[in-house]
């Protein structure tokens, strides 16, 4: 994580809580309809009911502005589920990935932010704090895992998380194919057979 604050980080209440929202919520729209290069804050504030001067002294810049669109994403992001087994938990991971990349709103809003991250590295660095929140988060139930014999102790628990993922995201940016339940209970599936054989151990060793 880095030491530096974006503009728009710091966590408002009352009446500035409800200016942030307005305006995230904005950003979304604005974001989804016209991708990063329409981007701009005037329309932006225009869109969420606020004085341009308050989005410029709050946020700075777009970027600034899609950096706390990423934070505020984060803490909304659904919470980890705990199934009891490896298997389970990364089944639930999944799905959730799945159903988020499926929605029409937050499918169009991530391809938006993942196309403006290959072009500015403040927002690229903003995507890469969301995901290592989400991976965290995810992370204990490799862990628990671990604990349970169901995988070597020494697990790369993040790897595993990331493994989930990534077969659903490279069908969403790349291939176009299928995303639906049963790619993501695949993906699920492929993770945790190859962190049980030791796939994701720091050292690189395979049982067996």
């Amino acid at each position: 994580m880095t030491d530096e604050v974006e503009p728009g980080t710091v966590r408002p209440g009352g009446r500035t809580a409800r200016v942030r929202e307005a305006v995230l919520r904005a950003a979304e729209d604005a974001l989804t309809e016209q991708g990063f290069a329409g981007l701009d804050l005037a329309d932006i504030a225009r869109r969420a009911g606020v004085g341009k001067t308050t989005v410029y002294r709050r946020w700075s810049t777009v970027t600034g502005l899609l950096a706390d669109l990423l934070q505020d994403m984060a803490e909304q992001s659904v919470p980890r589920t705990e199934t009891g087994s490896l298997l389970g938990d990364l089944k639930a991971n999944a799905l959730l990935v799945q159903r988020t990349l499926t929605d029409p709103r937050q499918g169009a809003l991530f391809q938006a932010l993942v196309a403006a991250a290959t072009c500015d590295a403040r927002t690229a660095a903003a995507l890469h704090r969301f995901y290592d929140v989400r991976v965290r988060e995810w992370a204990p139930c490799v862990q628990q895992a671990a604990a349970r014999g169901e995988v070597p102790e020494d697990t790369d628990a993040q790897e595993v998380i990331r493994a989930v993922s990534a077969p659903l995201y490279y069908r969403l940016l790349i291939s176009g194919g299928p995303l639906d339940e049963t790619a993501a209970d695949r993906a699920a599936e492929a993770a945790a057979t190859a962190a049980r054989a030791g796939a994701y151990t720091r050292d690189g060793r395979q049982s067996g």
